[in-house]
C-alpha cells in the first residue's frame, strides 16, 4: 500500500498575467490554483503516493474549482471543508532578467481564515497515515488558522505521524513578532523542519552570518551554525534548508542543505533557467518527504528534492508534473534537456 502523507493549508486561485507582461499592461489572467501544502500533496501524487489535503472552500463554484484541480492530480480531497466567505486569491507577475516576479494577495476573509479545529475529525483524517506536512503560510492567515494548525500537528504527534513544517515566511501577511511567537510555540510539535536562510532568521530569530543571496553569495559555515542552533532548541530530527542563488529573475543557482545532527549534507547544484519558480520549494519540500518517507538515507532525499524543484523551475503553474523517472534521471546526471523520442 502507497504511503499516506497528509497536508493542511490554504488553496488559492492564481491569476497571472501572460507572455511576461506587467499588471498594468494586461487585459487578461491565466488561471490555474495552488498554494504550499496543496502543492505538496499534488507532487506526492505524482511520484505514486497518497496525497491527502485538508483544508476548507467556500461552498460555491470556485471552491468547487480549487478541489476538481486537484482531484485530477489524483490528491485525496474528502476532507476539505465547505464553507466561509470566498477562496483566496493571488496575482503574479512574472519577472524576467533584472526584473523581479511580483505577488499581489486578494485573500483576506478567505474561508480557511474562518475555521474551527472542530470541523475536522483528525482521528480519522489521520487513521493510516505516515506524515503529516504543513507550512507557516497557514497559521499567518488568522489566529483560528494558528489554532487549527496546532491542533492538527498535536494530533499528528499523538498517533506517532512523523510532521514536517516548512517556515515559508510571508512578510504580507503578518508581522516578525508575530510569526516568531506563533512558530516558536508550533515547531515544539515538529519533526523535519524546512526553510531557507531568510525564513529561520524571521519565523525563528536564528541568523545565517556571511551569506546574501542577492549577490549569489553562500556561506554554508553560517547554516551549519543555525542548524545547530535549531537543532539545540527544538530537536528537530532533520534540518533542511533550499539555497537560491539569484544571479536575475530568470537565472538562479539552486541547491540544498540538509542536517541530521551529526551530518551536514550541501547536495548537487543547479543552474537553472526559470520558467516559473513559483512553488518551488514546496517540489524541494514534497521531494525530500518522498524520499524520507520511502525510507531513503537523508543525503539522497535531499538530492531527489533539489533534482524535483530543478525541474519544477521550468513548468508553468504552482504544481510540479515532474515524473518520477524523470526527476530520478536527472539525479542519475542526465541534465542534457535533449528531446525524448
Amino acid at each position: 500500500m502507497a504511503k499516506k502523507v497528509v497536508t493542511l493549508g490554504e488553496i488559492m486561485m492564481r491569476l497571472s498575467t501572460p507572455d511576461f507582461k506587467r499588471f498594468v499592461q494586461s487585459d487578461s489572467f491565466d488561471v490555474t490554483y495552488g498554494g504550499g501544502e496543496a502543492n505538496v500533496a499534488a507532487a506526492l501524487c505524482n511520484y505514486g503516493l497518497n496525497g491527502t489535503f485538508v483544508s476548507k472552500v467556500p461552498n460555491n463554484p470556485l471552491g468547487q474549482s480549487a478541489i476538481n484541480h486537484l482531484r485530477r492530480y489524483g490528491v485525496d480531497t474528502q476532507y476539505v471543508a465547505r464553507g466561509g466567505n470566498r477562496l483566496g486569491i493571488y496575482f503574479l507577475e512574472t519577472g524576467a532578467s533584472m526584473r523581479a516576479s511580483q505577488v499581489v494577495y486578494d485573500r483576506a476573509d478567505a474561508s480557511i481564515s474562518d475555521v474551527d479545529a472542530s470541523e475536522f475529525d483528525f482521528d480519522k483524517i489521520f487513521d493510516g497515515a505516515d506524515w503529516f506536512h504543513t507550512t507557516g503560510i497557514t497559521p499567518a492567515l488568522s489566529d483560528k488558522a494558528a489554532a487549527l494548525t496546532e491542533a492538527a500537528l498535536k494530533a499528528a504527534k499523538a498517533k506517532g505521524i512523523t510532521t514536517s513544517i516548512d517556515l515559508n515566511y510571508r512578510k504580507k501577511l503578518w508581522s516578525k513578532e508575530k510569526a516568531r511567537e506563533v512558530m516558536t510555540r508550533l515547531c515544539q510539535y515538529v519533526d523535519v523542519c524546512i526553510g531557507n536562510e531568510e525564513d529561520a532568521d524571521t519565523t525563528l530569530g536564528f541568523t545565517s552570518k556571511g551569506t546574501d543571496v542577492t549577490k549569489g553569495e553562500l556561506n554554508l559555515d553560517g547554516y551549519k551554525d543555525v542548524f545547530q542552533q535549531m537543532k539545540a532548541k527544538f530537536g528537530f530530527k532533520y534540518i533542511a534548508s533550499t539555497l537560491r542563488e539569484s544571479h536575475s529573475a530568470s537565472d538562479n543557482g539552486w541547491s540544498a542543505l540538509v542536517y541530521d545532527g551529526t551530518e551536514f549534507y550541501h547536495t548537487k547544484s543547479y543552474e537553472v533557467r526559470i520558467v516559473d519558480r513559483v512553488g518551488s520549494g514546496d517540489s524541494f519540500a514534497s521531494g525530500f518527504i518522498y524520499g524520507l518517507v520511502t525510507d531513503m538515507k537523508m543525503s539522497d532525499a535531499a538530492e531527489f528534492g533539489v533534482a524535483a524543484s530543478a525541474i519544477k523551475h521550468t513548468i508553468p503553474g504552482d504544481l510540479n508534473h515532474a515524473t518520477l523517472a524523470e526527476v530520478k534521471d536527472l539525479v542519475g546526471g542526465d541534465g542534457s534537456g535533449r528531446v525524448q523520442r
